[in-house]
């Protein structure tokens, strides 16, 4: 039997569609905990690949034939070499192109609303790594927001829809993936903006991000209301398109809200994180979409794939909104917190422009969860 190949773009169809998905994950069992495929019907067996070198007839009943069977590895060779002998066995079975590799660089554009000028926002969700970006559309112009380092994609999809990037906001300097705002700018003789506190140390020129500015996307307002609290830092930056849309950076997520501890600041920052969510954000309106820059778990995406929720919801249903004594809001800040993400040092440096790695040291500092929130 041929061995099938399965793709990033096909898994997150899965995942959207609520499908059921057999996966065989070859990594080691410290790789795999950490991180993971996740579907709300798929199913896991965890075997590492050094274990089958001598064959897979131990595992043949554990797998079933009634479902789609694809196996994963960090790279994609692990994988092919055992759903070679699981085809040699009689199984039909893909691997995953690419591994989880590529399945961390996935981005798929998801459409989140249009605009009252008949432009439209789109929200590009990395599945595998739990990113969201966003561009906003008017009138033959786009605004990028939060881009990550694929920034073909970006370029790629501005070129079909037939518009042109004038515009790239970083909400944050970010500390978990490498940005991509600077390449775009670059290529594409955009402006790039970023919050002037968390731009004290950058090696590279850019427009500054103050409370109040308003920049025109073709026909449609962007409303900068600098927040300068932590969501990951001093100038954490929210957006509010078209009155519409309220993005969020890292400040505030669907079902948590954001670390303020990744510059080791956060002590000092967790009463500025609290200001933001329980007063400024409260003097917003609960009629706009909430559309924050991370996802934490698969739970948060919405039956289109899209993630976002309006503010009044989020006020009433998010545990991190609805505490009311302070000191417990401290502690939950400072105490409950994930591990921080892998090799975040380094990532910021290279957003700073301070250190240049290449592609490929570029995917392993970024290998992992996403770990941008108070659990």
């Amino acid at each position: 039997m041929t061995v099938n190949v399965m793709t990033s773009n096909e898994v997150t169809k899965k995942v959207f569609d609520k499908e059921e998905l057999f996966i065989l994950d070859v990594r080691n069992e410290t790789d795999f905990k950490d991180w993971k495929m996740e579907g709300e019907n798929f199913e896991y067996l965890n075997i590492p690949y050094f274990e089958l070198l001598d064959g897979v007839e131990e595992i043949i009943n554990k797998i079933p034939t009634n479902k789609d069977i694809v196996v994963v590895c960090a790279k994609e060779g692990s994988s092919v070499m055992v759903a070679e002998m699981l085809s040699d066995a009689g199984l039909n079975v893909s691997y995953l192109k690419g591994g989880m590799t590529a399945w961390s660089e996935h981005l798929e554009p998801v459409k989140v609303g249009d605009l009252k000028d008949g432009g439209e926002i789109y929200q590009f969700v990395r599945i595998g790594k739990g990113c969201l970006s966003y561009m906003v559309v008017s009138n033959g112009e786009a605004a990028l927001i939060d881009a990550t380092r694929m920034t073909d994609i970006y370029l790629d999809f501005a070129e079909s829809i037939g518009v042109k990037i004038t515009h790239v906001f970083d909400t944050h300097l970010h500390a978990d993936h490498v940005s991509g705002g600077r390449t775009i700018a670059e290529k594409t003789g955009a402006t790039y903006w970023l919050p002037p506190k968390d731009a004290t140390e950058v090696t590279f020129v850019y427009q500054p991000l103050n409370d109040g500015n308003d920049v025109t996307i073709g026909n449609t307002i962007i409303n900068i209301h600098a927040f300068y609290s932590p969501g990951h830092t001093l100038g954490s930056t929210s957006f509010v398109v078209d009155e519409k849309f309220l993005l969020s950076g890292d400040i505030l997520f669907i079902d948590s809200i954001g670390r303020p501890d990744l510059a080791g600041m956060a002590e000092d920052w967790v009463g500025d994180l609290r200001e933001t969510l329980y007063k400024r954000y409260k003097e917003l309106s609960e009629e706009l979409m909430v559309l924050p820059a991370h996802f934490m778990i698969i739970d948060e995406l919405n039956e289109d794939g899209s993630v976002a929720e309006k503010l009044g919801t989020l006020f009433a249903k998010n545990h991190g909104l609805n505490i009311k004594d302070e000191n417990e809001f401290r502690k939950m800040v400072t105490e409950n917190l994930p591990p921080q993400p892998n090799a975040y040092q380094e990532i910021r440096q290279t957003n700073m422009g301070k250190i240049n790695p290449d592609i490929d040291q570029q995917r392993e500092m970024e290998i992992g969860p996403n770990r941008c929130a108070v659990r």
